[in-house]
């Protein structure tokens, strides 16, 4: 077997992600040859602060193709959306395959399936009706769930919580998002935002968030808070600030883990990624201070298995578990 290639075996959820009962599913991370798959692929859009992604990716989880763009410093909806379809009309114009559906990672707040996205990080859009809009302008099936639940899906698929039937999905970026699988099921929530743990409080007394509410992990330990609290870009952070964010990041952590009973949690995104060990071993002491009860003690946290490809493997994921195809994912 090729060695990128993982059998995989989990639940199939009841929710709007179920296709039916459970299967194995045999998915690569990255495959270079164009020749295996045909043209029942999934455009792939990631909407994020910093940057838009487009990609095509394969049934199996190939990512095929890939191009992004910085995200557009504007208050106008219209300018942003325009860069997006830009950014989606190369990638379309220049590839040799033909989706047949479209799956969308998009920050939040949303209403249910992407009728109206306001992601935080993104002041353009307030109560933007995104799925109508890619819809007209695509004229594909569109599927659009957060960001970060797609990255959940992702890291079940193909990365490090494959094969494991409860754990967090975590970004720790621009902004810091989650996603919830609980046994083998995406979690959705009320109005499909479930995850949202960037806006569990870590510090009652701390930074105002742009939610409204003081001290969210958000507010503490994302690339913007950063940058407001030193006055440089977080990547320039010193060690103590590193130790720091991961400090904030165990403490959301050990609250969702004892609540749900989790035994994993993966996190992706350039602070946390960038931060390295100092970050993680920082995150698991606070998870392991911050848990009492016997059966969270053995949770863990760990960088995220699928590196910069996750994003748009996990929007390919939300198009492939709400299409046609009976055979892709949970």
């Amino acid at each position: 077997m090729n060695p990128l290639v993982h059998p995989v075996e989990l639940k199939t959820p009841s929710t709007t992600h179920g296709t039916g009962s459970g299967v194995v599913l045999i998915v690569a991370i990255v495959n270079e040859t164009k020749s295996r798959v045909g043209d029942n692929t999934c455009l792939a859009i990631d909407i994020g602060g910093t940057k838009l992604a487009c990609g095509i990716v394969a049934q199996d989880g190939t990512l095929l193709e890939r191009d992004h763009v910085a995200t557009t410093k504007t208050d106008d909806p219209e300018v942003l959306f325009e860069t997006l379809m830009t950014l989606v009309n190369k990638v379309r114009s220049t590839s040799s395959f033909q989706p047949s559906k479209c799956g969308v990672g998009c920050g939040g707040p949303m209403e249910p399936h992407g009728r109206t996205v306001s992601p935080l990080n993104i002041s353009a859009w307030r109560e933007f009706p995104l799925a109508e809009r890619l819809r007209r302008e695509l004229g594909l099936p569109i599927a659009i769930d957060n960001d970060a639940k797609a990255f959940a899906l992702a890291e079940g698929w193909l990365g490090a919580a494959r094969g494991v039937p409860s754990y967090l999905a975590m970004v720790v970026s621009t902004g810091v998002g989650g996603g919830i699988v609980l046994d083998g099921r995406l979690l959705d929530g009320q109005q499909g935002n479930a995850g949202h743990i960037g806006h569990i409080v870590v510090d009652p007394e701390g930074v105002l968030c742009r939610c409204g509410v003081r001290g969210c992990l958000e507010a503490e330990a994302s690339g913007t808070a950063i940058e407001l609290k030193t006055g440089r870009p977080a990547s320039e952070a010193d060690e103590e600030v590193r130790r720091a964010t991961g400090v904030f990041v165990g403490r959301a952590v050990a609250s969702v883990v004892t609540l749900l009973d989790l035994e994993l949690c993966v996190v992706a995104g350039s602070v946390a990624l960038g931060y390295g060990a100092t970050f993680f071993e920082a995150a698991q002491q606070e998870l392991e201070r911050c848990t009492g009860l016997s059966y969270a003690k053995g949770a863990r946290i760990l960088p995220a298995g699928l590196g910069d490809a996750g994003p748009l493997v996990g929007a390919a994921a939300v198009g492939y578990t709400l299409g046609s195809n009976p055979a892709v994912l949970l």
